[in-house]
């Protein structure tokens, strides 16, 4: 991958029947380039329903390309998907200047973002996935016969060694990786024994996840207006009014076409969705493209098997707008993450969220258990309460699964002191 500082020119393949519109396209592949700090001195593009097996883009267009990247001093070529290892050396070669793809580029801003070790090992298995079929002969250097330690025997070529210590080291990563989500799993029922929902926040990378989940818990966690500042999760109490409380947890941003390798190597941080009770898409909608960005979240969703778990759409920046929504959008709560705007609205409609399948029911909460009495406020909506001589009568609002813990609590209970009596 090339240092900062270098000078990158785009190529982008308009597929007419599929895909992006190319504009948006080329804006995001120039900002994920400008992430990584390289300079943007030039695009092409080419409209093509298939890519060119050999060349991905016609090699007529390439020629017309290729002075032009002397003429504007680029020393270095992106494409706007992924490459085979055959196309990149026939580009290479046509264009005289190193080549990188899509793919390349988000892998490299995730392992500058990565902060945890988890992060870094989630990163560098994606990196190395994605390495393994692009290892290929080159010349003599790569295909050369070698012997000594670290290879089994003088007919493994060095391309081999390649190949098997890339392997060797993906094993090692997704044994570790494997030990993590263990632990996560753990973690999630420690979580799932307060009976406290899950809320998650997802949304399109720079949507203002973050600096939303700030706003509703309180944190201080880095908000920055940078692709992918949030590669860790971070689980904090959501406050809903009237005592009820939630778990909110803030995970990774999407991109559109997010590499597999990423889902796939991510999908242990990613399960933090998967398990959650109700998903909170965070949508700018004061963007242009804001229709193909909820798209592409939503395809994500389903990739990683969270299609079937409730949504609530919160439509952010709408400080910004002028006129009111844009035509045409989506059902939603309006709310500005940056000023505060609409917060209220947005806490009350998760609430509401949470109770979809919830039933009525009645306690009689002794007096002595006011533990437990402050937890049912605190993952219940209380519709109705009364002080008698034998307890706190309840009429509750919530969902089965936290009735029947009641129940079992209360039973437990009377059983305990029917034994100590």
């Amino acid at each position: 991958m090339q240092e900062k500082g270098e000078k990158a020119w785009l190529l982008i393949r308009d597929d007419p029947v599929g895909g992006w519109a190319p504009e948006a396209e080329e804006g995001e592949l120039k900002v994920l380039v400008e992430t990584l700090g390289w300079e943007v001195v030039g695009t092409t593009r080419q409209r093509r329903q298939k890519p060119d097996p050999s060349t991905w883009l016609g090699p007529g267009k390439l020629k017309d390309v290729q002075p032009l990247l002397k003429e504007r001093g680029a020393n270095l070529a992106v494409t706007s998907e992924e490459i085979t290892p055959g196309q990149r050396l026939h580009l290479r070669d046509l264009l005289g200047v190193e080549v990188v793809d899509r793919t390349q580029v988000v892998l490299e801003i995730f392992a500058q973002r990565a902060r945890s070790r988890e992060g870094k090992l989630q990163v560098e298995l994606a990196q190395l996935r994605y390495l393994l079929p692009q290892l290929r002969g080159h010349g003599e250097e790569l295909s050369r016969l070698g012997g000594g330690i670290g290879t089994r025997g003088p007919g493994e070529t060095k391309l081999e060694v390649d190949r098997r210590r890339l392997r060797e080291r993906i094993r090692q990563l997704e044994r570790e990786i494997r030990e993590l989500r263990e632990r996560r799993q753990l973690v999630r029922l420690g979580r799932k024994r307060l009976g406290l929902p899950v809320v998650a926040l997802v949304g399109y990378s720079n949507a203002g996840k973050t600096t939303l989940f700030n706003r509703l818990t309180g944190e201080d966690l880095p908000a920055q207006d940078r692709l992918f500042v949030t590669l860790d999760p971070a689980i904090r109490r959501l406050q809903l009014g009237e005592g009820r409380q939630a778990l909110l947890s803030d995970t990774v941003g999407f991109i559109h076409d997010l590499p597999h390798h990423l889902v796939q190597a991510f999908h242990a941080t990613l399960e933090e969705v998967t398990a959650a009770d109700l998903i909170l898409h965070v949508l700018d909608i004061s963007r242009p493209g804001w229709e193909e960005r909820q798209e592409a979240v939503e395809e994500v969703l389903v990739e990683i098997g969270a299609g079937s778990i409730p949504r609530l759409l919160a439509l952010n920046q709408v400080d910004r707008l002028e006129g009111g929504l844009p035509p045409g959008a989506p059902g939603g709560v309006p709310i500005s993450a940056l000023t505060g705007k609409g917060l209220e609205d947005l806490q009350r409609a998760i609430a509401d969220a949470l109770d979809t399948g919830a039933r009525p029911y009645r306690f009689r909460i002794p007096y002595e258990a006011g533990d437990l009495l402050a937890w049912i406020r605190q993952t219940s909506r209380v519709r109705g309460e009364a002080f008698t001589a034998e307890g706190v009568e309840l009429e509750i609002y919530t969902r089965e699964d936290v009735a029947e813990k009641i129940q079992g609590i209360l039973w437990q209970r009377q059983k305990e002191r029917a034994f100590g009596s």
